[in-house]
């Protein structure tokens, strides 16, 4: 018969263990999730700064590869519409070739030697026989114009063929670039979304601060404009700022950087290219020492970043995501060189 023994009890020694154990678990765990925050959140700032410069970097590519998408549509387009023009005088000369065959088989089939020999005016048949010649003669006309309208023709399909081949390449890299940039955007939030609402103010108020806090307080020095144009271009601006960073954006209600430039010179009455790149490459370039307010300033060594030069050290632009347009110190950028439109 089995016996019934009540279970052992653990002994008052290992109790105190396990106890011991357990509470200096607890204490590095709050211990850990106390020192953790500080350099989680710097950490943060410096995954969220390199992210949104990243996402500038992409919209940068994305503008223009928007850019030729739009080439290429008017391209398609044109040559559409000149493929259907073709058709149309395609079928007209067919059309005109057919009236003229008809016109031949009417006068009949029979030899001409023989309509002679038989005609009772041969004073007339002669004036017929020689309105039959010309006739061929337009016949191998309109058929020579057939045939050079047709092969223009297959150029033109060809051509626009290949044009939307390309077009359709251009849309998907557009949609592959906008998924990055959303992504990296995506991320960012993310990881803001994990500071409180009191770390994400503070981190605010310490951009805004490295930006020259605001434009009232900024000293824009006593320099002045190379030309009116500039003068123009960079007043335009200045009745942006505070409208916020958007990427892809041309204004007038939001910008990204090369679109602020872009709609503040297109004020002015000058018509800037669509990327930062491209308007680096416009125009002349000068060092930092010949920069008047209103030239163009780029930074960093692929040229993503682009602003307008306000004096003082100081760009006016459209930073980054989750920044409006505003005044910033020069030195906060690697600056690479000024263009003069």
């Amino acid at each position: 018969m089995a016996s019934h023994r009540r279970p052992k009890q653990p002994s008052r020694t290992r109790v105190t263990v396990l106890t011991a154990t357990a509470a200096a678990a607890v204490a590095l765990t709050s211990q850990a999730a106390q020192a953790a925050p500080k350099q989680d959140k710097k950490d943060v700032k410096e995954q969220v700064d390199k992210l949104y410069e990243e996402a500038e970097q992409a919209t940068e590519k994305y503008n223009g590869v928007k850019e030729k998408q739009q080439k290429l549509e008017k391209q398609v387009g044109d040559l559409q519409d000149k493929v259907a023009r073709g058709q149309e005088d395609l079928n007209k000369l067919r059309n005109g070739l057919g009236s003229m065959a008809t016109a031949q088989y009417r006068s009949g089939g029979i030899d001409p030697s023989v309509q002679l020999l038989l005609s009772s005016d041969p004073d007339t048949y002669l004036e017929k026989a020689s309105t039959l010649s010309q006739l061929s003669g337009k016949q191998a006309e309109s058929l020579r114009k057939i045939a050079d309208k047709q092969r223009t023709l297959k150029q033109q399909r060809e051509e626009a063929s290949t044009k939307l081949q390309d077009l359709a390449d251009t849309r998907k890299a557009l949609g592959k670039k906008k998924d990055e940039i959303q992504g990296k955007l995506s991320k960012a939030r993310n990881l803001l979304n994990t500071l409180t609402a009191k770390e994400r103010a503070k981190l605010a108020a310490q951009d805004a601060e490295r930006a020259n806090r605001s434009s009232e307080r900024v000293d824009l020095g006593n320099e002045v404009p190379e030309s009116g144009r500039a003068a123009a271009a960079l007043a335009a601006a200045k009745t942006k700022i505070g409208l916020p960073y958007v990427w892809g954006a041309t204004g007038p209600s939001s910008f990204d950087c090369s679109g602020l430039t872009g709609w503040a010179y297109q004020q002015a009455g000058v018509q800037l290219p669509r990327i930062s790149q491209d308007q680096a490459n416009s125009r002349t370039r000068i060092s930092r020492g010949e920069l008047k307010p209103g030239d163009l300033v780029l930074f960093y060594g692929d040229l993503h970043h682009i602003g307008l030069y306000a004096g003082g050290g100081q760009v006016l632009h459209a930073p980054k995501p989750g920044a409006g347009v505003r005044y910033e110190s020069m030195d906060n950028m690697p600056f690479q060189f000024g263009v003069r439109v």
